[in-house]
């Protein structure tokens, strides 16, 4: 019955095999057959679909959004406007309170990242779509392994409790005295 259910839900993936027992009986059990695809790796994937200004936005995009860019830009900011306020006047090469030349910098900095930044982000967001759409067929696949191993299971406790009462049918016999 449970050998059935399983054949019925699994189809092609479950194959019926002989089990011969020590009494010399035989008895046909359902086995799962593992014939699925290996585990894809997305991350090879996807790095062998990248053109080369793919990965440089890519590079760019991680190294901008990480601590270390940050605090470069917050040093340079501060030693830039620290030494044009504070310098000797003929030393001073963008004074304040404009610093119109740091601005200038500041801003194409900003003009020419942007648009980097989100060309590496929507590469990001697709890597990241095919990493779930691998999960999801690694999940399907555990699943359907773990439903095949309930099914064995139960198929083998069910084997079990049969055995138990073939001993105690046995034992019983044992006991009852002989009557001839």
């Amino acid at each position: 019955m449970l050998a059935d259910s399983m054949l019925r839900r699994f189809k092609d993936d479950c194959a019926l095999m002989e089990h011969k027992f020590a009494d010399g009986t035989s008895k046909m059990i359902p086995h799962w057959k593992h014939s699925h695809p290996p585990v894809r790796n997305v991350n090879q994937e996807i790095q062998g679909q990248f053109t080369p200004l793919e990965r440089l936005a890519l590079l760019i995009t991680v190294r901008v959004g990480s601590p270390g860019f940050f605090i470069i830009v917050g040093v340079w900011t501060a030693v830039w406007l620290l030494w044009n306020v504070l310098a000797p006047a003929r030393l001073r090469y963008d004074p304040g309170p404009a610093f119109v030349l740091w601005l200038f910098i500041s801003n194409m900095l900003q003009i020419l990242l942007m648009p980097l930044i989100m060309v590496g982000q929507n590469l990001l967001n697709r890597h990241a779509e095919l990493r779930a759409d691998a999960d999801y067929e690694v999940n399907q696949k555990a699943e359907q392994e773990v439903e095949a191993i309930l099914l064995h299971l139960e198929h083998q406790a069910a084997a079990i409790e049969r055995q138990g009462e073939l001993i105690l049918q046995i034992l019983r016999r044992m006991e009852a005295p002989e009557t001839r």
